[in-house]
């Protein structure tokens, strides 16, 4: 091949359908890596051509799109999916073709494949410090709901253990599937105002988000009353709801467009110039933009047209990103994060209320999920089957 030919990427995110609000920010984070790539001189010189499909957040069309890209266009990484149905589907044709996909939503963990690696936050990096983060007040009451798949199911059992450990209580749990109407999530709020928790645990996605925060408004409920915390809701959910249903409400995420720090800030200064609208960054989109920088940099420092320099290249890998200096662990594939707790604003972003102050290592093979009065421990050290210590990386 020679040297001067365009180097074809495959880019697989949702710009319609229900999961399209925040697949369509880690698409445009996406294009505007690629963009930056090319514009400071590409692959060795070389152009990086996104091959961009929609799915409309159906697993079978990731599947089938996935396919193609790998087949008919040759691609061998694939940048893309939101949730773990998308991502299952997308890794049964990357292992079977020997291709690559890089996946930049956090995640339930216990999964591998020597054929995908993870930029986005596992359960030790996100649920373990908002569980922290909750249970500053005794005994916090908790309802878990969520949309009815993997992630959310094994989010909310994750931090069901947590919470119970930590000395709180889960009153209920609840999760609703794809048909769900606006019916249904009424009388789930209807349900849990009845349950009287004192927070609501919320790992609704996509269009199920906006319908849960819909409902929960029209019920009489603010966060004063009732407060959400989520892992999911994040600016590109918000835009879509609306800032004045989410204020006040928190989520838990490795990255708020709201953080000061200068490589977030320049990042989206950049954007900014470039195209002239706001990027509605989310942690998502950090995600999306990271691992689109982390693969061009494994392609330039090694055969950008072998899978398995590109794989090499990128395990171990380091790269500033707008969270903080991140980097891939060379042993499972996954991604060290800067885990954060924000609370909404009237605006629309975040103000930073807790977070650690170094990157924490992902363990997405913990067995345990519980605290501990030990407080020896600190959760980016212990062995998988160590319980966790109360409040042990967060600054607030």
């Amino acid at each position: 091949m020679t040297s001067d030919q365009p180097i074809h990427i495959g880019v697989l995110f949702s710009e319609t359908g229900r999961t399209s609000v925040t697949e369509r920010s880690m698409l445009a984070a996406t294009e505007f890596a690629i963009e930056e790539i090319n514009a400071s001189g590409g692959i060795n010189g070389r152009e990086l051509c996104p091959v961009i499909r929609d799915p409309m957040g159906d697993p079978s069309a990731y599947q089938q799109l996935a396919a193609g890209l790998v087949s008919e266009d040759k691609v061998r990484v694939i940048l893309g999916c939101y949730t773990s149905s998308q991502r299952k589907a997308v890794l049964s044709v990357v292992d079977r073709e020997s291709a690559l996909l890089c996946y930049a939503a956090q995640y339930e963990g216990f999964e591998y494949s020597e054929n995908i690696v993870y930029f986005g936050a596992v359960p030790n990096q996100n649920s373990v410090f908002l569980a922290e983060y909750l249970l500053k007040d005794p005994a916090p009451r908790l309802y878990i709901v969520g949309s009815d798949y993997v992630w959310p199911r094994e989010s909310g059992r994750i931090m069901g253990d947590l919470i119970r450990s930590g000395g709180g209580e889960i009153v209920g749990e609840t999760y609703l599937g794809d048909m769900a109407t606006p019916i249904h999530y009424d009388a789930l709020v209807r349900k849990i105002r009845k349950a009287g928790p004192d927070i609501i645990f919320n790992n609704f996605v996509g269009e199920a988000n906006r319908n849960f925060y819909e409902a929960y408004i029209g019920n009489g409920l603010d966060a004063r009353r009732m407060m959400v915390a989520s892992l999911t809701t994040s600016e590109a959910d918000i835009r879509d709801i609306g800032a004045s249903a989410v204020a006040g409400h928190i989520t838990a995420a490795s990255y708020f467009a709201s953080q000061s720090n200068l490589t977030n800030q320049s990042c989206l200064a950049r954007f900014r110039t470039r195209h002239q609208e706001e990027p509605y960054a989310n942690m998502c989109w950090d995600a999306a933009y990271t691992q689109a920088h982390v693969v061009a940099q494994a392609m330039r420092g090694g055969d950008p047209d072998s899978l398995s320099s590109i794989r090499s290249g990128i395990l171990g890998a380091s790269f500033d990103a707008p969270q903080g200096l991140v980097s891939i662990d060379a042993l499972n594939a996954h991604c060290y994060v800067w885990p954060k707790v924000g609370v909404a604003r009237d605006d629309g972003q975040f103000d930073i209320v807790a977070e650690t102050d170094c990157a924490v290592r992902p363990d997405p093979y913990r067995t345990t999920y519980e605290f501990a009065d030990d407080a020896g421990v600190s959760p980016d050290t212990a062995p998988p089957s160590t319980p966790l210590p109360r409040i042990s990386g967060l600054r607030q």
